[in-house]
């Protein structure tokens, strides 16, 4: 093992208090929905800033593996202990703010499933990723899960590796798992394009 690739597994890309630091925000925020039900304001931003925060935690992780500085094998155990912090089950703080951390939660799976699949080279290169999304939503129909979140997680794979996610294909989606573990997927796309200062190649990291 290299020194960069022992120093990287030593390096908390994302902590529990990172976390905390998060959801005592949360409490503070006092979130409610507005009538249309959609998260509103700086107090619904929270909820997105959160979500975020792990997405570009993550893709600093795959930077690291994609310079060849981390192996795969060494990257998924760190991508894990991310997954862990941020699936962990969450003390109740409101009805509101507990229904926004769940879906946050589940539109995760769908980021996480899509980094692992991209470490494992788990997908083909050559898939469409608006067939795939029509193989997830027939097996989320047929009750198929597994299926379903193994075709978002190479939708995901195909992201990370350049691909387009349209958002005419995600407006036909309806709503459901797919949608909620898409969300995620659409995350990583926008932590992408937004900026490559995940890419580089540091070891400080502010906490929230």
């Amino acid at each position: 093992m290299s020194d960069t690739e022992d120093k990287s597994l030593h390096h908390d890309f994302y902590t529990e208090e990172r976390w905390t630091n998060w959801l005592n925000q949360v409490k503070q925020s006092d979130f409610k929905f507005e009538e249309s039900e959609e998260p509103q304001g700086k107090e619904g931003a929270i909820f997105v800033n959160m979500e975020d925060d792990i997405i570009l935690a993550c893709l600093k992780i795959i930077a690291k593996y994609d310079r060849g500085q981390i192996s795969a094998d060494n990257a998924m155990q760190m991508l894990s202990r991310i997954r862990d912090i941020a699936l962990a089950e969450v003390e109740p703080i409101s009805e509101d703010a507990d229904l926004m951390i769940d879906s946050l939660q589940t539109s995760l799976i769908g980021s996480f499933a899509a980094c692992e699949c991209y470490l494992t080279s788990d997908y083909d290169e050559k898939d469409s990723v608006d067939d795939l999304v029509k193989v997830a939503l027939e097996a989320e129909g047929s009750d198929d899960i597994e299926i379903a979140l193994a075709t978002v997680a190479e939708i995901g794979a195909l992201v990370l590796k350049g691909n387009d996610l349209s958002d005419k294909t995600l407006e036909e989606v309806p709503y459901g798992l797919v949608a909620e573990w898409l969300d995620g997927i659409e995350s990583i796309s926008a932590a992408m394009v937004g900026s490559d200062s995940y890419k580089e190649d540091e070891e400080d990291d502010e906490a929230c």
